[in-house]
């Protein structure tokens, strides 16, 4: 599978360092998960993390949007220094997140699972929702506005009202995106978004991720472990194996890098 990366100038111009990991170490027990990674992602590029299963990937992952603190480093936001962050303070300040495991509320329409994705942003208390009236009302019409945008961007309009338990796999990942779309995240971390997919829902998701860079200007940070995918959609890739950085640099950098053809071949182990 060939996707060819911004075949027309870009929207959004990769800027300058948005989000900085510094010598960040994370350890569960005796076990090491993350030894000392240091690296960057740039306003409005696709940063990809790749690397065997056991890299660290998806503890890198939960380090960026608050699930898990780090015992040694720091993540800068914007400049921001912390040395930890929990995951709400993450999110209010624009980072969202899909799931290696489909984490959507399976009995509810893809609808009302994307509308949860607008929590953050509504200011009506619970009574003023309930009794539906003046600022509550206006309030929930532009967020059912937004939603309803998010969903004919991603071309999901025909299954609006349907449960989410009834979908094929490849549409319950599309509708986890739109969720995380519906927060309006200046950086979105997908965890693996192809994963368990056949190629025409790999083609179709690869197109909503380079759309989502495009035309909103996301950034995005991507765990995914097809490296045709990587190769194509990616414009700087770092790579992990056994909680270290082996390799960081543009997708040509990182073919030729012999540590990382070895982590990969299994040589070195």
């Amino acid at each position: 599978m060939s996707i060819a990366l911004h075949q027309h100038p870009r929207a959004h111009p990769i800027g300058e360092v948005l989000l900085a990991v510094e010598n960040v170490s994370l350890s569960f027990g005796g076990v090491k998960a993350l030894s000392d990674i240091s690296f960057d992602v740039r306003e409005h590029e696709i940063r990809a993390i790749i690397g065997p299963n056991g890299a660290g990937k998806s503890s890198m992952l939960n380090v960026l949007n608050g699930v898990y603190h780090p015992q040694k480093g720091t993540i800068r936001l914007r400049g921001k220094s912390f040395s930890d962050m929990v995951s709400h303070e993450a999110a209010a300040m624009g980072i969202a997140r899909t799931f290696q495991n489909i984490a959507l509320f399976k009995g509810m329409t893809v609808l009302d699972n994307i509308l949860t994705g607008r929590n953050l942003k509504m200011r009506s208390n619970f009574l003023q929702q309930a009794l539906w009236w003046g600022p509550a009302r206006r309030e929930e019409l532009a967020h059912r506005h937004a939603v309803e945008e998010v969903i004919d961007f991603l071309e999901i309009q025909h299954i609006r009202k349907t449960p989410v338990g009834r979908l094929p796999y490849g549409l319950q990942k599309r509708v986890e995106l739109a969720r995380a779309l519906a927060a309006e995240p200046t950086i979105l971390l997908l965890d693996e978004p192809m994963a368990g997919m056949n190629l025409e829902e790999k083609q179709d998701m690869c197109r909503f991720v380079l759309d989502v860079n495009d035309h909103y200007g996301t950034t995005i940070v991507l765990i995914e472990h097809d490296m045709g995918v990587v190769m194509d959609i990616s414009d700087r890739v770092v790579v992990l194996d056994y909680g270290r950085k082996i390799g960081d640099g543009t997708p040509d950098d990182v073919r030729a890098n012999q540590a990382v053809i070895d982590a990969y071949l299994g040589v070195t182990h």
